[in-house]
């Protein structure tokens, strides 16, 4: 029987339509998933894993362990050295997702009485890192470095300092200016931490991200990355100098104490790295064919003009802002009738009033299609 307190919890996200649930796989037009390139469905990239596990000669179903016991598979250094070379960082950390990257670096690296600064829409896995590390907390208003400023000249600290954002932001598809940041961040000698989740892929040479897209890189104290958006793959990874990995390894939790990543996954990030450092012409064209319909996206928003609506952004997530859990279920649903797979974003996950609609562009949206949701979406609205 579910305790008083907690069904009393879950009565209140059904009288406020904010109740969610597992949906079901569907068939429509794909305009909600982070498979920005394709490559979750690409079968040579699942044939060529499959190889790479062949050539390697191990075939095993699981880890076996965590990392530091009998999980760590020699695909984690090839992988490792591959995507910190690709990167351009000393050394990368791989670790089981996104969220137990951030929590696992957030919750052990800040220490108690060291000051961290991190935007105010950082994603939830960075926020409870945070509150775990005991560090002193400070946010600052969205892609607001003035503000960022005026908070750092208030804190004294004789600790460290880091501050800490996203390259692009998960639920509005901006970004901050990330060389002012870089300047801010030696100004007030500070660590500077990025989430580069939905850039690598997107940005940059070959999909290398916003951070070497503006050769920042040895402004950045830690990257994080994903391998489950744009790679279409599943983990995450630190990138790092190896005095970091030491410590990580040594005092990270969530990568301490979980079974390793299966060989296959490892085999499926070298697979998709392999296609981004390749100059085969079809692989680099899906990065160009997605720049291409962001611009095109874009470009109909306003030919529509439904700019008053949409977060302004130049990356593959585009939000459309409509008020109230209700109204944009409802324009969810009624795009979902019409083959168009756009999912509502809810309060709590956002805030109250800036309920939304999250529409993911990915290199096989074809122009028809993007055309269409958008004039849809515009009879609704």
């Amino acid at each position: 029987m579910l305790p008083e307190k907690l069904k009393n919890k879950l009565e209140k996200r059904q009288q406020e339509n904010a109740f969610r649930q597992l949906g079901k796989s569907n068939h429509l037009v794909d305009f909600s998933s982070n498979d920005y390139l394709g490559f979750s469905w690409a079968k040579d990239i699942f044939d060529k894993a499959s190889k790479v596990l062949v050539e390697q000669n191990s075939i095993q179903n699981g880890a076996t362990g965590s990392r530091l016991l009998s999980g760590n598979h020699k695909l984690y250094q090839i992988v490792e050295q591959q995507i910190s070379g690709f990167h351009n960082s000393e050394t990368a950390l791989i670790f089981n997702s996104g969220y137990d990257a951030n929590l696992g670096f957030f919750s052990c690296v800040p220490q108690r009485n060291d000051v961290v600064f991190y935007d105010e829409y950082c994603h939830a896995s960075i926020r409870d890192g945070i509150t775990m590390s005991h560090a002193k907390a400070f946010k600052f208003k969205h892609n607001d470095l003035t503000n960022l400023e005026e908070i750092l000249k208030q804190v004294q600290n004789e600790n460290d300092i880091y501050i800490v954002t996203e390259s692009v932001f998960s639920m509005d598809g901006d970004s901050p200016d990330l060389t002012e940041l870089s300047q801010i961040t030696k100004k007030y000698d500070a660590k500077l931490i990025i989430d580069e989740a939905h850039a690598v892929g997107v940005f940059g040479e070959n999909g290398k991200g916003l951070i070497s897209q503006l050769q920042l890189e040895d402004s950045v104290f830690a990257r994080i990355i994903t391998f489950g958006k744009a790679l279409g793959a599943h983990g995450a990874a630190v990138l790092c100098n190896q005095d970091l990995k030491d410590y990580l390894i040594n005092f990270s939790r969530p990568f301490i104490y979980t079974t390793a990543l299966p060989p296959h996954s490892l085999a499926t990030i070298k697979t998709s790295y392999d296609e981004l450092f390749s100059q085969n012409d079809n692989k680099i064209a899906q990065i160009k064919t997605l720049q291409s319909n962001i611009t095109f996206f874009n470009s109909e928003i306003e030919r529509l003009k439904l700019q008053r609506l949409f977060i302004e952004s130049h990356s593959a997530i585009h939000c459309c802002v409509i008020s109230g859990n209700e109204n944009v279920k409802r324009i969810a649903q009624e795009l979902q009738n019409h083959g168009f797979d756009v999912k509502a974003i809810l309060s709590p996950t956002v805030a109250k009033g800036k309920e939304r609609l999250r529409l993911c562009l990915h290199s096989y949206n074809s122009s028809e299609e993007m055309t269409k949701v958008l004039e849809l979406l515009a009879t609704f609205v």
